[in-house]
């Protein structure tokens, strides 16, 4: 059997989307599961671009990669933890984690198998990202412009939680 480039760079982007999920869990320091977090996030937008998603792909990227990440680590800086008082992880914990992770893989890849898609979804990969365009600012602009407002909302709420946590340490020095 000859593998194609196509299949043997999803393979690569399969494989490094997986790992960076398992060392998440597996790892004990935050920032370094933020960054395997990362390597999955971006393995994942790859995997959009070979289906020719290039919209969700930057989206994926942009969103995902940057902004969530950047949100984590705010949150780990902001937040007092302790790293020690986590429990180590046995040897039984990973080797039933890996053997899960393989019976996942296998199982998903089985189903994924056996898909049978139709002939028109090979057309729906022309002009996507100026069909998302059109249908967003068009048929779906009052929900769009709703959530920016939610979300501008949520940005005010956490300033004004934010001030009042600092405001309330300062009181009680």
């Amino acid at each position: 059997m000859i593998f194609s480039g196509e299949f043997l760079i999803f393979m690569l982007l399969a494989l490094i989307a997986v790992m960076g999920g398992v060392l998440m869990i597996n790892l004990t320091k935050v920032v370094h599961m933020v960054v395997a977090l990362v390597f999955t996030f971006v393995s994942i937008a790859g995997i959009f671009v070979l289906l020719s998603a290039e919209f969700i792909a930057a989206v994926q990227i942009l969103i995902y990669s940057g902004a969530v990440t950047i949100i984590m680590l705010f949150g780990i800086m902001l937040t007092r933890h302790n790293d020690e008082s986590e429990p180590k992880t046995g040897r039984l914990r990973k080797i039933l984690l890996f053997l899960g992770v393989l019976g996942f893989g296998v199982v998903f890849y089985i189903g994924v198998y056996n898909v049978d898609f139709p002939q028109a979804a090979n057309t729906l990969h022309e002009n996507n990202t100026e069909q998302i365009g059109i249908a967003l600012y068009s048929k779906y602009i009052i929900p769009f412009e709703l959530t920016s407002v939610i979300l501008l909302v949520a940005l005010i709420g956490a300033i004004v939680l934010a001030k009042r946590d600092d405001q309330e340490e300062a009181d009680k020095e």
